[in-house]
């Protein structure tokens, strides 16, 4: 039944005139009828294989890195129950090793019978809720992140690595068979256990790729030379799985869409091979990956400094090279509204999905619910990808800190059995955290801030380039501390009588660090506030819309992503940037995608960097004359024009209150860069951590 009555409302506002106040009156006309919703397209079954998928969303290829000696982990099982009880209709597990000849200890070894037990039980916990699981099919090749050379490379041919060096050997005919064999049979061996199917993956500048492309592969057998010699190694490998797995077996090719490497893929390549590579419509689906193991491997896991879905324009253009193939769109997909707006609009049949379910495996339970303003989102930060990849560690993410645990999706702590007075000091991002777990949990929590605004250092990242998608850390923080009965202040500066008037039973500490003046700077300058800190400095500049003559130098002893955002913003305002930092290169402590689009930044917009640099304090800043000297050298040199010095540096803790706390027998805990100074992923951490330990 429809409603369709409509009403008139009245209210009075008081408006001021020239001759004094006056008070009118307001109609506005409610029409309450009610028109059916249009059904969501992310959420009508689909099929693939004859397999029924309940929704169109994608758990993409994620590496977890929980693996140890080639087993299953319960921690890697979790992680993909998770993805499945959220709703996700298809999750595809990180690359296994199908083969005895890849048999390396970090990935999970589909090939061995021992692990047939842990591989149903995968199969049982995701299919269970009725969720198809595919696992991924991959090799590095000669492909290598980390420092030094991959010992043991292979590739089609002898060419280095683009980015480690690493000189492999070429595969042999008989070699690649059995890797043909291999697959396949280990495929079938994963039907058993209860697997729908696998994906093959043929970008990212993998093994796969590396056959596929010019660039990587100059042999002359038939695995070389023309793009259907090119395509053979994968065509047999598709073949060979859907002869040993049936017609109802899921197989899914990710193939490159656009490697950005000179002699490599490109989007008319692409299409060719894609064409290629489903004309005997053995594939299931088709996804394209972007990028490959060079400078362009920022292209795989698009940061948040370009547009949202950067690929859409180029996969909508290469679907026409599968016209009888599903396609899963992929890239930077995190907003229900473009994943409706893709599947609207004819561009895929799939919407894949992998940072965003990191950071909420409940995504499409939510979006099926209404319950948008309730979702972690994905801030395209690839903290993932530096915790896999740069530290070793198992796959975390910077705004779920509950990633792989059993309890972790739509997450809501129990209640606590004796009930406390909290009050957290700082509304930060480690601070929010503690204060919304500590009040969902029963606690009577207070969240004092001294700023005006909430997210502390993380607001003022999210007014910088690159940064306004950090802005939903803390808004998730703050409508889970609404819902949760906590209370914010903002503008107050606490002071040790201020809290014990609160009468706390714990005191959490979330006040942050400061930068450490540089021993280059004299103290009386330090006083006098002549130079500022780079922190200081941006919030003063935020006000600044009117571009600034002269030259704006950053000394840089802090290498991270924020600081270098700050450069790019001190670009928009400043005739001239100057980067000095006194080691031998920049960006040293991100991950290496990061990195990248880091360096490409700077470099293009031509912001000058000099390395192994040092200000010298002198008389010429009077003048606006900066002297730098080389730190190995010695050897002087100066910048002219100078119209603004900052720097970032070290961090020390602000814990001036933490003695005094104590003192009183108040306990206290210390969370985020007042515990120790570190990144936003150990900020929601240490938050997420000390909610739970009150």
């Amino acid at each position: 039944m429809l409603c369709t009555e409509a009403f008139d409302v009245f209210f009075y506002r008081d408006c001021l005139h020239s001759n004094g106040w006056e008070t009118i009156k307001l109609s506005l006309r409610l029409d309450l009828s009610i028109t059916p919703k249009t059904p969501s397209l992310l959420f009508t079954p689909f099929e693939l294989a004859g397999r029924p998928l309940r929704n169109r969303i994608v758990h993409a290829s994620m590496t977890s890195l929980t693996v140890r000696n080639g087993n299953v982990a319960p921690e890697q099982i979790a992680y993909f129950a998770n993805r499945a009880r959220g709703g996700a209709a298809m999750v595809i597990t990180e690359p296994f090793s199908m083969s005895p000849l890849q048999a390396v200890p970090t990935k999970t070894h589909a090939f061995d019978p021992s692990n047939a037990e842990g591989l149903t039980r995968m199969a049982t916990e995701v299919e269970g809720q009725d969720c198809r699981l595919l696992a991924q099919i991959q090799d590095p090749g000669r492909a290598r992140h980390h420092a030094g050379r991959h010992l043991n490379a292979v590739a089609p041919s002898v060419l280095p690595d683009d980015m480690s060096w690493s000189v492999p050997r070429a595969l042999t005919a008989a070699e690649i068979k059995k890797y043909v064999a291999d697959f396949a049979q280990s495929s079938a061996r994963l039907q058993t256990y209860g697997f729908s199917g696998v994906e093959l993956s043929c970008g990212h500048g993998h093994l796969f790729h590396q056959f596929l492309s010019p660039q990587s592969n100059i042999r002359d057998d038939t695995y070389g030379g023309s793009w259907e010699n090119r395509c053979r190694f994968i065509a047999e490998i598709v073949s060979a799985v859907r002869k040993e797995c049936g017609p109802t077996f899921i197989i899914g090719l990710k193939l490159p869409g656009d490697d950005g490497l000179s002699g490599g893929i490109g989007p008319e390549a692409a299409a060719t091979i894609a064409s290629l590579l489903t004309a005997s419509q053995e594939a299931s689906y088709v996804c394209f990956a972007q990028g490959t193991h060079a400078n362009s491997l920022e292209m795989h896991i698009p940061d948040r400094f370009g547009p949202r879905t950067p690929y859409r324009e180029l996969i909508r253009t290469l679907r026409r090279a599968i016209p009888n193939t599903p396609l899963m769109s992929l890239g930077r997909i995190s907003d229900p509204a473009e994943a409706e707006g893709i599947l609207a609009s004819g561009e895929a049949e799939l919407i894949g999905m992998g940072r965003a379910l990191i950071a909420d495996p409940a995504w499409p339970l939510k979006v099926m619910q209404s319950r948008i303003n309730e979702i972690r989102y994905c801030v395209a930060c690839n903290t993932c990808w530096d915790t896999i990849i740069n530290r070793h560690e198992s796959l975390a993410c910077v705004n779920n800190p509950r990633v792989r645990k059993t309890d972790e999706v739509d997450y809501w702590p129990m209640a606590a059995t004796e009930l406390k007075r909290v009050v957290v000091v700082g509304a930060g991002i480690a601070g929010m955290e503690a204060g919304w777990i500590a009040a969902a949990r029963g606690h009577q929590v207070t969240i004092l801030s001294s700023g005006a605004q909430i997210g502390g250092k993380a607001w003022l990242r999210s007014h910088l380039p690159g940064g306004e998608e950090v802005s939903s850390v803390y808004d998730y923080q703050t409508v889970a501390a609404m819902r949760a009965g906590a209370k914010i202040e903002l503008g107050i500066t606490a002071q040790t009588q201020t809290l014990l008037d609160l009468s706390p039973d714990v005191v959490v500490l979330a006040t942050g660090a400061s930068m450490i003046p540089p021993s280059w700077l004299p103290e009386q300058v330090q006083r006098d506030g002549f130079v500022l800190d780079l922190r200081q400095t941006m919030r003063d500049l935020l006000k600044v819309t009117v571009r600034q003559r002269g030259t704006a130098v950053l000394f840089d002893m802090d290498h991270t992503e924020a600081t270098y955002a700050a450069a790019e913003k001190l670009h928009t305002l400043f005739d001239r940037v100057c980067i000095l930092t006194p080691r031998h290169s920049l960006a040293d402590d991100m991950a290496i995608v990061t990195r990248q689009g880091v360096l490409r930044r700077i470099y293009t917009r031509k912001i000058e960097v000099h390395l192994l640099a040092q200000p010298v304090w002198d008389g010429g800043m009077e003048e606006g004359v900066l002297t730098w000297q080389n730190v190995i050298t010695g050897e002087r040199n100066l910048i002219p024009d100078v119209a603004l010095l900052t720097y970032a540096t070290p961090r020390r803790r602000n814990d001036l209150l933490l003695e005094t706390l104590m003192q009183r027998g108040i306990p206290t805990m210390t969370v985020g860069d007042c515990k120790s100074p570190r990144d936003m992923i150990a900020a929601t951490a240490d938050g997420h951590l000390v909610g739970h330990q009150i």
